[in-house]
């Protein structure tokens, strides 16, 4: 139940929701070949980008913690930013009038700047600058934007000026912002509950957790599909049992990513851990 990246070694870095598992590594060929030391075990969502110094770097934010951390690929925290960095005004709230975050998914723009969204609490995206200055919040549940679960995001680094390209998860669409926070538009509408997102090339890869994953070209029109899966039991849940899977077939896409040459990885929302492999052809 968390995400997953590739490394430009073509390592596959998975998160999972498990205090005994964190973050694990896997080789290209699916076999496991270790865990991050001291990596958390609430990665819901994550990215691994390469600075300017070269080096490739985790970064995500906790769902349970709060906070927004940078390890290297070894482990090591580089910057940690707490949720106290983000002004209560963008906060959702508890019953007792409590101010939280939960935050999702985030990604890194190409100046350093970080972009985390706050998925499960206000739907609002925080900017940081390189260093962990907070810089300023927008998006939520109100016009313009009208979000409901704004789940994942990516940076959409196919436009001049960027854009963030997010999953807007319960309203079934996927829209752009600018790298302001103006509400450019939507890209893609009548999904299945799209929750992971990324960019590569020319292409915006949507995991929709409800059983498919689509490939989208920069005008947002479908270019391909893949895993369809149209047995409602075994989509949208983490209970569909390996006896049901099928090869090519997914249940419930909750993080995706690209490799170096294209092939396509997707992590599921599964009880049992499931990462499936797609190659270009």
């Amino acid at each position: 139940h968390g995400d997953i990246a590739v490394s430009s070694k073509g390592e596959v870095y998975v998160s999972i929701m498990d205090p005994k598992a964190g973050v694990q590594v896997f080789g290209a060929d699916g076999q496991w070949l270790r865990n991050v030391p001291n990596a958390p075990s609430d990665f819901h969502g994550f990215v691994i980008h390469k600075d300017a110094d070269g080096q490739e770097y985790l970064y995500g934010p906790r769902l349970g913690g709060g906070n927004i951390l940078k390890l290297t690929l070894e482990g090591k925290e580089v910057l940690n930013i707490p949720a106290s960095a983000i002004p209560d005004d963008f906060k959702a709230k508890t019953k007792e009038g409590a101010s939280r975050v939960a935050m999702t998914g985030m990604d890194v723009a190409p100046n350093g700047d970080l972009y985390v969204t706050d998925g499960y609490a206000s739907s609002y995206v925080h900017r940081f600058d390189k260093t962990g200055k907070y810089l300023k919040s927008f998006g939520g549940k109100k016009a313009p934007y009208n979000f409901t679960t704004l789940h994942k995001i990516a940076v959409d680094t196919r436009f001049t000026p960027i854009r963030i390209i997010a999953c807007d998860r319960e309203a079934m669409r996927v829209v752009h912002l600018s790298s302001d926070g103006e509400f450019l538009g939507v890209v893609a509408k009548d999904l299945l509950n799209p929750a992971a997102i990324t960019v590569q090339g020319d292409y915006a890869l949507v995991g929709e957790i409800r059983g498919e994953v689509s490939v989208l070209d920069k005008e947002g029109k479908l270019v391909a599909k893949l895993g369809l899966n149209t047995e409602k039991g075994e989509v949208g849940t983490n209970k569909t049992e390996p006896a049901k899977w099928r090869l090519g077939i997914v249940t419930a896409p909750h993080g995706v990513a690209f490799n170096a040459h294209g092939d396509i990885f997707v992590s599921e929302y599964s009880t049992f851990g499931r990462v499936h492999r797609f190659n270009k052809l």
